[in-house]
C-alpha cells in the first residue's frame, strides 16, 4: 500500500502488527493510529503536517462503517485513481475532501440526494471559487461510488456550480519588477527569489527545490513536482546569472529560510509575499504572478505555444495559447497603429 509523504511503517518486534510514524525533517515525530488513509490515521496525519498535536482518538470512535461517506473516502484514497495523482494534487484533493467528510462522514452514501447537495453548495455561494472546487471533488467521489457499486446514480449530475470567473494571479509588469529590484538588491535572498521566478518560470513547489544540481552547461533541467513534466534546456539568463554570482551558495537549494533550511512551497509563498510588501507592491502581487510575467515576456518576443509548453511544463496547449493570443493581438494592434501613423504623416485622410 502506498503511504502518504513522510510516513514510515514497520512491523513490531513480534512480527504481527504494523506501526506507522510521521517523520519529517524539522517536525516532531508523531505515531499515527490505524492504517494509512483511514479516518483516524488521516486526522492525525493532517495535524502532524500542520505541526500540531493530533487530538486523542477514542478506540472505535471513528470506525469506518460500510456504506458511509467515511467508507467511500477511504476506498477512494486507496484507489488507483487517487494513487495515480501527483503528491501535490493528492494534498490539494485531500484538503477539500477532508472538510466534506468532517461534517458528513457519518452519512449514508445512498442517502445523499440532489436536494441535499444543492443545499450544501448554496451554503458556499459566498465563496464561488471554493464552491466550484467543492462541487468538483464531491462529484469525483460520487462518480467513484457509482463505479464501485456503492450507489446507482450520481446525484451531482445536474447540479451546476455558481458562475465565477476568477481574475487569477496578477501578472507583474516591468515597472513592478523594477520597483522590487530597487528594494531588494543583488546578494539578497529576496532578489535571488525574484530572478529565479522570472527567468526560469517555476512553480512555487519547484523553485524551492532548485539548486546547482539542476544547472549544467548553462541550462536548467528538472522535473516539475505538480505533473511530473520534464523541463530541460532552460537557459541561464544574464539577470539570474548575476543574482546567483552575488549570492552565497553553500546549500543544496538556491533558496533557504533564515535558518538555512529549504522552504516548503507554502512557506516560501508567504515569505515572498512579505518581500513584495516590503517593496511597496500592491496587494495581490505574488510568486505565481512572476511565472505569468515570464510567460508573457517569452510570448511577446515571439515564442510559440509549443515552446511555452516545453519551457513551463504545461501538458495542455490551451494554457500556452492564452499568452500567444495576447501577444499576437498586441503585435497586430501595434502594426495597425504604425500603418495609421504612416497614412496620417503622408497627408492622406485617416
Amino acid at each position: 500500500m502506498r503511504k502518504p509523504p513522510y510516513v514510515h511503517g514497520f512491523v513490531d518486534r513480534h512480527g504481527k502488527k504494523a506501526r506507522y510514524y510521521f517523520r519529517r525533517p524539522g517536525f516532531k515525530q508523531v505515531p499515527l493510529p490505524g492504517l494509512p488513509w483511514s479516518p483516524e490515521f488521516m486526522a492525525a496525519y493532517e495535524a502532524a503536517m500542520a505541526g500540531e498535536t493530533a487530538p486523542r482518538v477514542e478506540p472505535g470512535a471513528t470506525r469506518t462503517i460500510p456504506g458511509t461517506i467515511n467508507a467511500l473516502v477511504v476506498a477512494y484514497y486507496n484507489s488507483a485513481q487517487f494513487q495515480g495523482l501527483s503528491p501535490v494534487t493528492q494534498h490539494d484533493y485531500r484538503g477539500i475532501i477532508e472538510r466534506f467528510r468532517g461534517g458528513n462522514g457519518h452519512r449514508s452514501i445512498a442517502g445523499l440526494d440532489r436536494a441535499k447537495l444543492t443545499e450544501m453548495l448554496g451554503n458556499r455561494a459566498g465563496t464561488p471559487a471554493a464552491a466550484r472546487n467543492w462541487l468538483r471533488m464531491v462529484r469525483t467521489l460520487m462518480r467513484f461510488a457509482v463505479d464501485q457499486g456503492m450507489r446507482q446514480d450520481d446525484p451531482t449530475a445536474n447540479i451546476k456550480a455558481v458562475r465565477y470567473k476568477s481574475p487569477g494571479f496578477v501578472t507583474w509588469t516591468e515597472e513592478h519588477v523594477a520597483q522590487y529590484r530597487a528594494k531588494h538588491v543583488l546578494g539578497t535572498r529576496a532578489r535571488l527569489a525574484l530572478e529565479l521566478l522570472l527567468n526560469v518560470g517555476p512553480r512555487r513547489s519547484d523553485v524551492v527545490r532548485l539548486g546547482r544540481q539542476h544547472l549544467r552547461d548553462g541550462e536548467f533541467s528538472f522535473r516539475a513536482k505538480k505533473n511530473g513534466a520534464l523541463i530541460e534546456g532552460v537557459p541561464l539568463l544574464p539577470e539570474l546569472e548575476g543574482a546567483l554570482s552575488a549570492t552565497p551558495a553553500d546549500n543544496l537549494t538556491f533558496l533557504t529560510t533564515e535558518y538555512g533550511k529549504p522552504f516548503t512551497a507554502a512557506g516560501f509563498g508567504n515569505w515572498f509575499r512579505d518581500r513584495c510588501t516590503e517593496a511597496g507592491l500592491p496587494k495581490g502581487y505574488a510568486a505565481h504572478g512572476l511565472r505569468k510575467a515570464a510567460a508573457t515576456r517569452l510570448a511577446d518576443r515571439g515564442a510559440t505555444a509549443h515552446a511555452l509548453m516545453a519551457w513551463f511544463g504545461w501538458s495542455s496547449i490551451r494554457e500556452a495559447e492564452r499568452y500567444t493570443r495576447d501577444a499576437d493581438r498586441k503585435r497586430l494592434n501595434q502594426t495597425a497603429g504604425l500603418m495609421l501613423k504612416a497614412r496620417t504623416s503622408s497627408g492622406k485622410p485617416e
